[in-house]
């Protein structure tokens, strides 16, 4: 099974691509392996998601995979704090395509004792690839050239599987998407990307990098007031107020097959009743608990 994503990417290269990316991102860039892939954030001053990526380091370059309209915002950034670096960073959302393969043993040229980034022959051209979790089990994400599209899809074996359906099972898992559920503008810790949360986005030993001292006092201070919830219901739109007891408590992600993600106070109590835009809901479960 495989499922196309709607995303965007840049492609950053020179001599100093890793420092400059490392001294932007929330994850540990310099210390992942090459090949490899690393998720993280980007924040601003008051330690706010604006941007979510999956960074791959790779010999030659670091490609940053976001959410379709992240690339170019994120590259006007970048652009601000280019000073002396030796970089350039290149919007490549137009030439590149990506899918989400479920299960990758089936995937031709993929190694699954391999590294979690690897290029590999496919379709006629060279491929890049990510072990990610997408769904609760790792699959694949592949990102190859908008013009070997017809010569890679038919080689990916299994059906096309839609991007709700995809949703419905990282929901289902726990695993936030931060664009697909309106998570952009909270905290990293808020929304199940700290340590230990199901999609860890954060490193606490790295160098400097915009938001970071936000981030260095939340982990001395070792909690926020929201944390990554589930809720049971159906039918509000994401990014909807949640209630209970007449008082806004949090935000709501997507809802797919009666199940959403949510942005809770954790003074909440796992059960409890709740309206979510006006409709009735159901603390279903704690993703990322106190």
């Amino acid at each position: 099974m495989w499922t196309l994503l709607s995303s965007g990417g840049l492609r950053v290269s020179g001599a100093d691509r890793v420092d400059f990316v490392q001294g932007q991102m929330t994850g540990d860039l310099r210390g992942a392996a090459t090949p490899g892939v690393v998720a993280c954030a980007f924040l601003n001053v008051r330690g706010q998601i604006e941007q979510f990526a999956r960074a791959y380091k790779r010999a030659d370059d670091v490609y940053l995979h976001l959410d379709a309209g992240q690339a170019a915002p994120l590259l006007a950034r970048l652009k601000r704090y280019i000073i002396f670096d030796q970089v350039e960073v290149k919007d490549v959302s137009d030439d590149l395509r990506t899918v989400h393969v479920w299960q990758a043993a089936g995937l031709p040229g993929w190694n699954p004792d391999g590294p979690d980034a690897q290029t590999f022959e496919l379709g006629g051209g060279v491929v890049l690839a990510g072990r990610v979790n997408r769904t609760g089990a790792p699959g694949v994400d592949l990102h190859y050239l908008a013009r070997h599209g017809a010569e890679v899809l038919p080689l990916l074996g299994g059906d096309e599987v839609a991007i709700d359906t995809l949703d419905a099972a990282r929901i289902r898992a726990g695993i936030p998407d931060i664009a697909h559920d309106g998570f952009l503008g909270v905290l990293p810790q808020e929304v199940g990307l700290d340590v230990g949360g199901p999609l860890p986005a954060i490193s606490y030993r790295k160098g400097c990098y915009v938001g970071q001292e936000i981030m260095a006092r939340l982990e001395a201070r070792g909690s926020t007031r929201y944390h990554l919830a589930q809720l049971a219901g159906d039918g509000w739109d994401v990014g909807a107020d949640v209630t209970h007891a007449g008082k806004v408590v949090g935000q709501a992600g997507l809802n797919e097959g009666g199940l959403g993600l949510a942005r809770l106070r954790k003074d909440l109590p796992e059960g409890a009743e709740v309206e979510v835009g006006g409709t009735p809901a159901r603390l279903q479960a704690l993703i990322v608990r106190s």
